[in-house]
């Protein structure tokens, strides 16, 4: 199992309760694992209104997980 790097933000650090963690996973995608994460902290948002980063790039959602990736979830954020 992959040993990945996650990053949260906004609505999704505060659901986490947590800004940052390391996690192992059997998830092959960076997809199935936000779904894995969605289980774990209930957190309300869709892939589709979001998106990821690994390894500091904007990345599909389908991209392959390897060990060690950075993975962060960026969630739409809104400001005045």
């Amino acid at each position: 199992m992959p040993d990945i790097e996650l990053q949260y933000f906004a609505q999704l650090q505060d659901e986490a309760g947590r800004g940052h963690e390391r996690r192992q996973t059997p998830a092959p995608t960076a997809a199935a694992l936000y779904d894995e994460l969605r289980n774990v902290y209930g957190f309300a948002l869709a892939p589709a209104c979001m998106r990821v980063a690994i390894n500091a790039a904007f990345a599909p959602w389908d991209q392959p997980l390897r060990e060690g990736d950075h993975v962060a979830f960026i969630p739409p954020v809104t400001g005045g």
